[in-house]
């Protein structure tokens, strides 16, 4: 490959990774990567139990996508939350006109919920921070907390690649567990889910990244790692990276 060729392909590459990121639809990815998905199904385990929910909150919406998926199964009253501030707007113009307000709220930056004790009898987590005294002060009594996590150890093949530790290391189904039972939920189910998401272009690579940008170093840029990358589309491709996900749910005793 010529210098020039190398030049063309890291250009494209930045311009693509620098592209403006909207909610957490991967759809722009499609026919790029393929990823294997947990065997349990979130949507439909969110759906079961959205059946005999009156008052229903789902947290970390992004752009509203998944819980705009379930809309015939949410109840009148059901809120969502978003931290992100570009995502807020996409969420509220998504979930506005199907009757869902949106409220800004970030568990890692907010220290309290924006709701009143007992304000709701199931609250929905997927791939979204959470403080589990604050999930259960939120539920009513034997209200139910539905959350699905990208485990810390997800694409460690990434940090092996471009360098940098583990950023969240103390994502794992065990300690999220303690946590919760330690908040005063009872656990009821728990499962782990070990696959893999395999990129066909190191052009979707990249995208990829740009949207999920924890799993590579934080000064993680296509110029910056064009050697890699360069490397990667001579000689390493496809792309595959392991993918770990956990899933609990768990209920609020009556008795506290």
């Amino acid at each position: 490959m010529s210098d020039r060729e190398r030049h063309v392909l890291v250009n494209e590459w930045s311009v693509r990774a620098k592209a403006p990121v909207s909610g957490w639809d991967f759809e722009e990815l499609d026919g790029e990567f393929s990823a294997d998905e947990p065997d349990w199904g979130y949507s439909s385990m969110a759906r079961e139990l959205l059946v005999t929910a009156e008052h229903a909150l789902d947290m970390g919406t992004g752009g509203g996508e998944v819980l705009l998926s379930l809309r015939d199964a949410l109840p009148e009253d059901t809120v969502a939350t978003e931290g992100w501030p570009p995502n807020v707007g996409v969420a509220t113009a998504v979930l506005g006109p199907n009757g869902i307000d949106v409220v800004r709220y970030d568990a890692e930056a907010d220290s309290v919920m924006p709701f009143d004790d007992g304000r709701f009898d199931l609250v929905l987590n997927r791939h979204e921070a959470f403080d589990p005294n604050e999930v259960h002060r939120v539920l009513g009594p034997a209200g139910l907390f539905l959350t699905q996590q990208v485990d810390g150890r997800s694409f460690e093949e990434a940090r092996r690649l471009f360098g940098g530790s583990i950023t969240y290391p103390h994502v794992t189904v065990d300690r999220f567990r303690r946590d919760l039972e330690a908040a005063g939920f009872v656990v009821e189910f728990a499962a782990e889910s070990i696959g893999t998401v395999t990129f066909h272009t190191v052009s979707a690579m990249v995208r990829y990244f740009a949207i999920v940008p924890w799993d590579v170093p934080d000064d993680f840029t296509v110029d910056r790692y064009a050697g890699v990358l360069l490397d990667l589309h001579e000689t390493r491709q496809p792309l595959t990276f392991t993918s770990h996900y956990f899933i609990l749910r768990a209920r609020r005793s009556r008795a506290n």
